[in-house]
């Protein structure tokens, strides 16, 4: 996204619906709207729900026609016989082709916080021929039920279809805004209390390709709304040794990918901390590329994690899909509640990528004001503030940034604020996004199941 202090369209969609924003993954986890260490820290309040289905056993309590679970170190869902075709008109490449395709419905999940916005996410491998779509239908706390709605069509690369989110769509209740199932009117009551996702894999007619879903799932989130959050105090002094990369360093470089690198803080970010768990990009991958572009394992990360749709490299689940197809990596969405629940990750060697918004002069030392930003947490300094690698900065020499822990914490946690013009927008509410290995270590999966994922 565009560090100018403008709206974005992610800014705007989420103000045109008075949401609180938006998250993903795992295990269910104990939210609170005071923040963890603070003085006078109030009991914790359940505000995040998540679920991830992960496991042989996940994958076979799902209702499939024409797909199965198989087994094994990543088990995962297949097409197995396929029950039917479809035409599908690429609205973004104006062809139409024919797909086989198969599905696989996850039971009901019954969340635990009564929702407001809910958001999936999922890790598969997609090879040239193949593609997935997934879709949630909800249940109102009236007892009504949402219509099916399209959260995403994706494939890891973009020669098929091009991946898109679906916009338009809502029943007069709730929408859909790029990544984000949102209740219209919060202040209704009215809530989403449980869902079902639908995955639907596609492949060519006649071959023997599929799809293969390691891990779907999705956050329901309703956290109040809040101008600002209670100070938390430093636990950790320690730093991470993430890859730091300039997006600035791209500008004017591929247009066509959201108007180039200034817009592309997301992918920058994922690229860093895909890289720390060791991902790499082959020379042949990298072909497509411009040689004298520095870092073009970056313009491949904007490149693939577009959404044609959004017009944008920001869609959330599709930079955490995107994470999940290099070896060995699983990518979730999902939302935090305190500067302690990233302290836990850090000191298990997990970096975060965090979303917030601010102007100017509520960041000491950023330079800049923006609508929506993206930047790599990795790590506390001995004084608790926060040791950022910030794609928003001239040169890969310039990353690594240190931010005042007060500043960085509220401006991350609040889901209100008011812009340069005085005027209240949405904060980004504790969003981030989690790259860990596909075999945690004990203790990864220790810190994960602390912050609620699995």
């Amino acid at each position: 996204m565009s560090r100018a202090e403008q709206p974005s369209r992610r800014t705007v969609l989420a103000a045109a619906v008075a949401a609180a924003v938006t998250g993903s993954a795992g295990t269910a986890l104990a939210d609170s709207t005071t923040i963890a260490g603070g003085a006078g820290a109030a009991a914790p309040a359940r505000t995040i729900d998540n679920r991830a289905w992960t496991t042989y056993t996940d994958w076979r309590s799902g209702s499939a026609k024409g797909a199965r679970a198989v087994a094994g170190a990543r088990p995962g869902l297949v097409i197995a016989s396929p029950v039917g075709t479809l035409d599908y008109p690429d609205p973004h490449t104006g062809r139409t082709s024919r797909w086989e395709y198969a599905t696989w419905t996850s039971p009901v999940h019954r969340l635990a916080v009564p929702a407001t916005e809910v958001i999936p996410s999922w890790n598969a491998h997609t090879p040239d021929g193949t593609w997935l779509q997934i879709e949630l239908k909800g249940t109102y706390s009236d007892g009504t039920d949402t219509p099916w709605y399209v959260m995403g069509r994706w494939a890891a690369g973009d020669g098929d279809i091009r991946r898109t989110s679906v916009d338009d769509q809502g029943d007069g209740r709730s929408s859909v805004w790029t990544d984000t199932f949102a209740v219209d009117d919060p202040a209704s009551g009215l809530r989403l209390t449980s869902y079902r996702l639908r995955l639907t894999l596609y492949r060519r007619p006649g071959t023997r390709l599929t799809p293969t879903v390691w891990r779907t799932g999705a956050m329901g989130s309703d956290v109040p709304d809040r101008f600002t959050v209670p100070a938390s105090t430093p636990g950790l002094a320690q730093e991470l040794a993430v890859p730091r990369y300039s997006q600035e360093i791209h500008v004017g470089q591929y247009p066509e990918y959201d108007n180039g690198g200034e817009a592309w803080c997301s992918p920058t970010s994922s690229q860093m901390i895909i890289e720390y768990w060791g991902g790499r990009l082959t020379e042949e991958q990298l072909s497509w590329v411009d040689p004298d572009y520095a870092d073009p394992q970056v313009c491949h990360a904007a490149r693939y994690t577009y959404d044609y749709q959004y017009a944008g490299c920001g869609n959330w689940p599709f930079n955490a899909a995107y994470a999940a197809t290099f070896k060995g990596l699983q990518g979730v969405v999902t939302r935090l509640g305190s500067l302690t629940d990233l302290e836990t990750l850090i000191a298990a060697g997990i970096p975060a990528i965090t979303s917030q918004s601010f102007r100017k002069e509520e960041l000491t030392g950023a330079g800049y004001g923006t609508a929506g930003h993206l930047m790599t947490v990795i790590g506390f300094t001995a004084e608790g503030d926060v040791i950022a690698n910030d794609p928003a900065s001239p040169s890969n020499d310039a990353v690594r940034r240190v931010y005042k822990r007060r500043e960085w914490e509220n401006i991350w946690l609040r889901t209100k604020r008011y812009n340069a013009s005085g005027r209240v927008v949405s904060g980004t509410g504790g969003v981030c996004y989690l790259y860990f290995p596909a075999r945690p270590t004990p203790r990864q999966r220790a810190a994960l199941a602390a912050v609620g994922v699995r």
